[in-house]
């Protein structure tokens, strides 16, 4: 992940949070993990999926563009 990506990473997760939501990155190491350098928004009180549901029903399937469209309201 180059410091370009970083920090529109930092920057999403805080527009997400503003929102009352929790951005989560996939923590899987290899690269042929489905979920892979995947996000998804949960619910932070009840842990619920927001968005991100995919990848073989393993959750994670948003990259940055898509959460920066859902932060936008047009995912």
């Amino acid at each position: 992940m180059t410091d370009t990506d970083k920090v529109r990473e930092n920057r999403l997760r805080l527009e997400v949070g503003r929102q009352g939501y929790v951005l989560v990155k996939s923590r899987a190491r290899d690269p042929r993990d489905l979920t892979h350098g995947g996000y998804q928004i949960v619910h932070p009180a009840h842990g619920g999926l927001v968005a991100g549901w995919g990848n073989a029903n393993r959750g994670y399937a948003l990259d940055l563009d898509d959460v920066e469209e859902w932060t936008d309201g047009e995912l």
